[in-house]
């Protein structure tokens, strides 16, 4: 464990030049005492991390010293050639420059480790577009991955009902179920854009400076996360069964299950519980509880449990007697 972590504040130092105590530990989320003693077995083994002293201090590598790759272990290897999503990089017209990459790296790694990356493509596959939807990137994709790198300020033409144009610095692309989105600031926000709905990308010749506290990845979960939550606009009182309320999560989603699941009170004799359960609308409800089956009785409202009970007459009724002969003799 230590080994991998001397390792990785080596690495550190050599992709960012100077970091302080602070930045090493938080990188590495060690103390800085830890870093310390890291610092000073480094030191004794023999890789030159010099201290800078004083307010703007901190810990560099000296004398142009660079890391080889012949340290890694195999399962580190692997791993490093199944992060270069072929498909998603291809699509942004990056095909070359991974190619390059993964050309120079496996250059780099001890003879016993090249046979890394087909390993890797023998076992795994990335296959993002969802079912029953066109495999084809967006357009514009590439367009957009240039603004993203080069940090330039572009006009987007976009689809949506009618076509508007925003000035946008873009920060990022996401994938997710197979379509892709630019996240970029307009007037101060940030937003979400469908890259298949951009019908132009115009560079105004101006580049923004990235605001380096934006996180993508923080801003995209939160975005999802209050999405899922703004389609829950009705609620409906219903009593779980065990299994029930373990299906939960499958059948209505997990931000609705974990929202159910706060709200629920203590178990009866029979281990069900009372909850309240956020739903789209009632047609939706009546869906999930069907799923839910005998697993889920609905409380309130009447209209719902009126409607349930009588597709469950219903059912009992097709499914009381004897099968129907089909056999046509």
């Amino acid at each position: 464990m230590r080994a991998a972590r001397l390792i990785s504040l080596v690495l550190l130092l050599q992709s960012r030049g100077t970091m302080t105590a602070a930045e090493l530990a938080r990188e590495l989320e060690v103390s800085e005492r830890t870093v310390s003693r890291d610092v000073l077995a480094l030191s004794a083994a023999g890789v030159p991390v010099y201290a800078d002293r004083g307010r703007r201090g901190g810990y560099r590598l000296v004398g142009g010293y660079r890391t080889r790759l012949t340290g890694l272990s195999r399962a580190e290897a692997e791993a490093l050639f199944l992060s270069g999503l072929t498909g998603p990089s291809r699509d942004m017209g990056l095909a070359d420059a991974v190619s390059s990459a993964r050309l120079k790296v496996l250059a780099a790694l001890p003879p016993a480790l090249r046979d890394a990356s087909a390993r890797a493509g023998q076992r795994f596959h990335l296959d993002t577009p969802g079912w029953f939807t066109g495999t084809g990137p967006p357009d514009l994709l590439a367009d957009l991955a240039r603004a993203v790198w080069q940090d330039q300020v572009v006009e987007l033409r976009y689809r949506r009902g009618r076509e508007v144009v925003r000035t946008v610095s873009p920060y990022g692309l996401v994938l997710k179920n197979g379509v892709w989105y630019v996240v970029g600031q307009v007037g101060g926000q940030y937003r979400t854009y469908r890259a298949d709905r951009v019908a132009a990308v115009t560079p105004t010749g101006e580049t923004f400076a990235r605001d380096e506290g934006f996180d993508l990845v923080g801003f995209w979960a939160a975005g999802v996360e209050g999405f899922l939550a703004s389609l829950l606009t009705d609620e409906i009182t219903v009593r779980l069964t065990p299994r029930g309320l373990r299906a939960l999560p499958s059948v209505a989603g997990p931000t609705a299950a974990g929202r159910a699941l706060a709200a629920a009170g203590e178990p009866d004799g029979l281990g069900r519980v009372v909850t309240r359960l956020p739903v789209e609308s009632l047609a939706v409800a009546y869906t999930v509880l069907m799923h839910l089956g005998p697993e889920a009785e609905a409380l309130d409202p009447p209209s719902l449990r009126a409607q349930l009970a009588e597709a469950a007459a219903r059912m009992a009724a097709q499914y009381g007697g004897h099968p129907p002969d089909t056999s046509g003799g």
